[in-house]
């Protein structure tokens, strides 16, 4: 049963980053392209799990940021596989910031990432099991 954040306990996040104002925007705020790379590496890390091999990022469907982050705060990237395909892996982000000042947690967005796994000169090629 998720908490009043929506937070599912036991979940163990792909990867956890505390930002820092080296991370900010114009605003003060995190830069959201910050939480895009840090996204895109914590969808990358479950894409492995299919298998070994060069997954490279094709799309990153609709990210909508539903609160902001800030400095100091900590964020985690939980990730799930929705689909696996032949050549594709989609997996599904789901991104919290606990805040500094009280501990809450906070959903800043989700997104769904498909990645296709490459050979050395960038061909698609199948996911080995």
């Amino acid at each position: 049963m998720a908490d009043a954040s929506g937070s599912l306990p036991g979940r163990v996040p792909a990867i956890r980053v505390m930002l820092l104002p080296r991370d900010t925007n114009e605003t003060g705020t995190i830069f959201g392209g910050v939480i895009l790379s840090h996204l895109d590496l914590a969808a990358a890390a479950e894409a492995r799990k299919q298998g070994p091999g060069r997954y490279v990022t094709v799309a990153m469907k609709e990210v909508v940021f539903v609160a902001p982050v800030y400095v100091g705060d900590t964020v985690s990237f939980y990730t799930r596989t929705l689909r696996r395909g032949t050549t594709s892996v989609t997996v599904r982000v789901d991104v919290e910031a606990e805040r500094r000042a009280d501990g809450r947690r906070v959903k800043v967005t989700e997104a769904e990432v498909v990645y296709v796994r490459v050979d050395d000169g960038g061909h698609p090629v199948p996911i080995s099991s």
